[in-house]
């Protein structure tokens, strides 16, 4: 399929990322919903895969050595619905909302003041407690 196609069926995306060989257009869901498609476009303007990638197999490609920055996950996963601070941790928490299974989650990435991942970490959604009352 062409890069052109791409767009008629699914419109300008949330961001465009350069890569070595082409091009990634992201098409992210976020802050409310669950989904992050990014669609690989060759050189030549064709795609080569389209993913959605927040999901466990995807997560679990991301080091915890602190090889990775904000930038890797930014090109992986697009941007975060939040960017937030907990009491503990001395740098910004990037939170994405998935869905995983049957449960509404989210994926929390962890960044040292540096700006590496050292840290990731799944967990409930909040909104999924609302419905349970």
């Amino acid at each position: 399929m062409p890069r052109a196609e791409v767009l008629s069926r699914w419109g300008q995306p949330t961001r465009v990322v350069p890569l070595a060989q082409g091009e990634r257009l992201q098409y992210s869901f976020q802050p409310q919903g669950q989904e992050v498609v990014m669609v690989d476009i060759d050189a030549a303007g064709r795609v080569l895969q389209a993913r959605q990638v927040l999901n466990e197999n995807d997560f679990a490609r991301i080091p915890l050595d602190g090889s990775w920055t904000q930038a890797d996950i930014d090109r992986e996963f697009g941007p975060p619905g939040y960017v937030g601070q907990v009491g503990r941790w001395d740098g910004p928490v990037w939170t994405y909302r998935w869905r995983g299974g049957m449960v509404d989650q989210m994926f929390y990435v962890y960044f040292d003041p540096a700006g590496r991942v050292r840290r990731t970490e799944i967990g409930m959604d909040p909104r999924q407690f609302r419905n349970m009352r």
